[in-house]
């Protein structure tokens, strides 16, 4: 976060517990009311934090601001030296809770093409052996094999984590729930990453490791 500004950073942070609150992202006039600023300045701060690769933003689609899912914010827990960077839905919406405060798995996790980690909210890879409360070790990248499991930005802002399959003309993201429908998205949906590990905390019996 140190190529982020303090008013920058401001930013961020409001759209996040925007989101965290409400459950979808604010407009331009509602983070301006949020912050006491002008939605002209708003608009200049969103466009830096664009370039800086810090925010997403839908082209020509209201309330399609949102965090990238990579960026850790000032407070939020690590581990070790991959950034820690929030929840995962893999089921129902969710709101975002707090993130334990190291975990030694950088060199178990390492890849040329950089990681990080999300905590899993939701069943819907239950049958895939991820459960709720786990977190994912995902390594960055932007394209997919079918059957991989990803991180898919859908087109209202938010992510999910399911296996990725492609047919005709779209892509179907396929839960490992047998409960629950697959998500159909178009072919150029944007993937932030692929599983490669998995990491289970046990109350009472310290903690599991497992590479996908």
């Amino acid at each position: 976060m140190t190529n982020a500004t303090p008013k920058q950073l401001a930013v961020l942070q409001a759209l996040r517990t925007f989101r965290k609150t409400h459950g979808y992202s604010p407009t331009m006039q509602e983070l301006a009311d949020q912050l006491h600023l002008s939605k002209v300045t708003v608009f200049e701060h969103v466009g830096a934090l664009e370039r800086k690769k810090l925010l997403l933003r839908e082209p020509h689609k209201a309330r399609s601001l949102n965090v990238d899912p990579t960026t850790r914010l000032p407070g939020e827990g690590t581990i070790s030296d991959l950034p820690l960077c929030g929840c995962i839905a893999a089921g129902q919406p969710i709101e975002s809770t707090e993130t334990p405060d190291t975990l030694n798995v950088t060199d178990l996790f390492a890849s040329r093409a950089g990681t990080f980690a999300l905590r899993v909210r939701g069943d819907s890879m239950i049958e895939d052996h991820i459960a709720d409360g786990d977190f994912v070790i995902i390594e960055r990248r932007q394209t997919a094999r079918d059957g991989e499991i990803v991180v898919a930005l859908l087109e209202d802002g938010s992510a999910t984590l399911k296996r990725f399959f492609r047919e005709a003309n779209r892509v179907r993201l396929q839960p490992a729930n047998g409960s629950m429908r697959p998500i159909y998205v178009r072919q150029d949906v944007r993937i932030q990453g692929v599983l490669i590990g998995v990491v289970r905390s046990f109350p009472r019996n310290g903690m599991a490791v497992g590479k996908a």
